[in-house]
């Protein structure tokens, strides 16, 4: 059975792997073992921890199989971005140049530099391993998160914020940072996204020009790629739409990825989710049983499964299999929602 738990210290070696294998424009997890550990011991010290507001801290969660103990994948939530250091967006605007004496009115696209997310939490790290897409993980790290969210609502914003990867081409170069960026700075994209991913993104945007930049005067390679996202990316960004989340004009200042937003209770995983009392039963759900995601409470004991169940109003009824998969017994609560379209 896949579920989805928070990341331990045993799991260093596989975030190492994904940091790796996930190439060029993942920044969330650079290629950078010490830093890796630093997170890994952030999220799990702050996961122990009572925490009543939101703040800049990342919580990483790992999806696994409780057959062989396999790590298949990873996904995080930061509580709160921007509080440490400034937290960059350009906004794609729009500036009117008219003359009524001419007879001349043009619209022009511009991006902006902005901090205008800065408080959100941001769902962040998601990567699942080439071998195991295809069979519903991808999705069931992606939403588990939510149900992390709905249970434990005091240590996240009021807005939720996820940066979708912007394309590279085969050569993992990006066209927007060919045609904007490095024009700034003396080295490659590789670079200045290790960097990025580093926690030097904060020095590399000081130096971008902090004036209205004219979307038409760069070259059309870049202008193409604005608000496109990654191939690998796509999937994970239907799904979030299909949540409720929404493009509002903002991309990455190296990449040009866009970046969707929502509010919790905009969010159908987190406004439909409910807490319920768990039932064990040897009994199979009958056929026509939909499709939930299932959570335990706990914290720094997060556990979430999807499975075939029909609830009542007020219990739940589990396999003991299911039970253990989320450490749970007879009369513990459990958070569950249904899955669109089962």
């Amino acid at each position: 059975m896949l579920r989805v738990r928070p990341i331990t210290a045993a799991d260093s070696g596989l975030l190492e792997a994904i940091a790796v294998e996930s190439g060029t424009g993942f920044t969330s997890l650079p290629d950078d073992a010490a830093l890796l550990k630093h997170k890994i011991e952030q999220s799990i010290h702050y996961l122990h921890q009572a925490v009543s507001t939101p703040s800049p801290v990342t919580y990483l969660f790992v999806l696994e199989d409780t057959e062989s103990g396999e790590v298949l994948g990873t996904c995080g939530i930061t509580s709160a971005v921007g509080l440490d250091a400034p937290w960059y967006h350009y906004h794609v605007g729009t500036i009117v140049h008219a003359s009524h004496q001419l007879g001349i009115y043009n619209e022009f696209r511009t991006l902006y530099l902005c901090n205008d997310y800065t408080g959100s939490s941001e769902l962040c790290s998601l990567y699942l391993r080439p071998a195991h897409r295809g069979g519903g993980g991808g999705g069931l790290l992606s939403r588990s998160r939510f149900l992390f969210m709905a249970e434990h609502r005091q240590r996240f914003s009021d807005r939720i914020i996820a940066e979708m990867r912007g394309f590279t081409d085969q050569h993992d170069s990006n066209p927007f940072w060919e045609g904007l960026g490095q024009h700034f700075f003396s080295m490659h994209y590789q670079q200045a996204d290790f960097l990025t991913g580093s926690g030097n993104k904060v020095v590399i945007a000081e130096l971008m020009p902090k004036h209205p930049i004219y979307i038409h005067l760069l070259p059309a390679e870049a202008q193409a790629v604005i608000g496109r996202v990654h191939p690998d990316t796509e999937p994970a960004c239907r799904l979030l739409k299909a949540q409720g989340f929404r493009y509002e004009h903002y991309v990455d200042i190296f990449d040009a990825g866009p970046t969707l937003a929502a509010r919790p209770d905009e969010v159908d995983a987190i406004r439909r989710s409910r807490r319920v009392e768990v039932v064990i039963d040897a009994v199979p759900a009958p056929k026509d049983a939909r499709t939930y995601l299932v959570s335990n409470t706990g914290c720094s004991g997060f556990r979430c499964i999807q499975a075939a169940l029909q609830p009542t109003l007020n219990k739940v009824r589990l396999s003991a299999e299911m039970a253990a998969a989320l450490e749970v017994k007879a009369g513990d609560p459990v958070r569950l929602v249904s899955l669109p379209g089962t």
